[in-house]
């Protein structure tokens, strides 16, 4: 499991990243990053929602209660002309970030 700090510094661009492509609700957000993860990060629903509301708050993503006949309701969430340029923003933020990490501590320089 990767260490909590990190997790808690990528959790709004993994957030923003996975709506970026379609509308998700929270647990569908949970398990695609658990899934594509391979297991090494994964959020519980009581810290996954309340981000999910700040990035609401912030305006970065907009949600929407959706009702499906035998499903219990689920708000679906999909990211706002802000959140793509907040999006864009970090990751070329984390990009420049893993860059400068792997000149520090790449093979080469062991």
């Amino acid at each position: 499991m990767l260490d909590r700090e990190l997790k808690k510094g990528s959790a709004e661009l993994l957030i923003l990243s996975l709506v970026e492509a379609r509308p998700r609700h929270g647990y569908e957000i949970s398990k695609l990053i658990e899934a594509r993860s391979e297991g090494e990060l994964s959020f519980n629903v009581a810290s996954l929602y309340p981000l999910l509301y700040r990035l609401e708050n912030r305006g970065w993503i907009i949600g929407r209660w959706v009702e499906k006949a035998g499903q219990r309701r689920r708000r679906y969430y999909k990211l706002t002309p802000d959140g793509k340029k907040v999006l864009k923003a970090q990751r070329s933020s984390w990009e420049s970030f893993v860059r400068a990490i792997n000149r520090i501590t790449g093979a080469e320089h062991a």
